[in-house]
């Protein structure tokens, strides 16, 4: 069976829309918002798994690690609930990816000085040095996987995906 879902071929893909629009008739759906939310995360899936192989891998990290870096290595310090959140994984993903980051020397954590309970995480030097080494070749890929849309349109489709974000995080409350 030929890659539909997950083709990269333009026709593939409206055919794909088409067949997933055909399957579901006679429901009450909105067809164009099941399109854009499926477009939002065959794009996100791709492009991750793009910059996994293609750029993380020689660090052996994976998405959610490298994420985990780049936001310390962005925000500074901050506790494990907030890192998670951040990151876009949940509590146990974190705990199992600062193990590996820690073990590698990459960040550290420590104990709250006024909650013990609470984690705190930081990005070590070595860590700080593993997210500035990868960044430039991660943004070389991210203009790669964008180099068909022009500024205006790369303007427009985060904004776009801004709004998204905003309605979810406001229907999410």
């Amino acid at each position: 069976m030929p890659k539909l879902f997950s083709s990269n071929d333009e026709s593939d893909l409206v055919r794909a829309e088409r067949d997933v629009r055909e399957a579901f008739t006679g429901l009450d759906l909105d067809l164009s918002a099941l399109a854009a939310v499926s477009n939002i995360f065959r794009a996100a899936t791709a492009v991750r798994n793009h910059m996994e192989n293609n750029i993380l891998a020689e660090h052996e990290l994976s998405w959610s690690a490298f994420t985990a870096l780049f936001v310390l290595r962005v925000w500074g310090e901050m506790d494990a609930r907030s890192l998670a959140s951040e990151a876009g994984v949940t509590a146990a993903t974190l705990t199992g990816v600062m193990k590996t980051l820690e073990g590698r020397q990459m960040l550290k954590r420590r104990n709250d000085r006024v909650d013990g309970r609470r984690v705190m995480v930081s990005v070590t030097p070595k860590g700080r040095k593993v997210v500035d080494d990868i960044m430039p070749k991660f943004n070389r890929h991210e203009a790669l996987v964008t180099q068909a849309l022009d500024t205006e349109e790369l303007d427009d489709m985060a904004r776009f995906l801004r709004v998204v974000l905003r309605t979810v995080d406001a229907i999410d409350l």
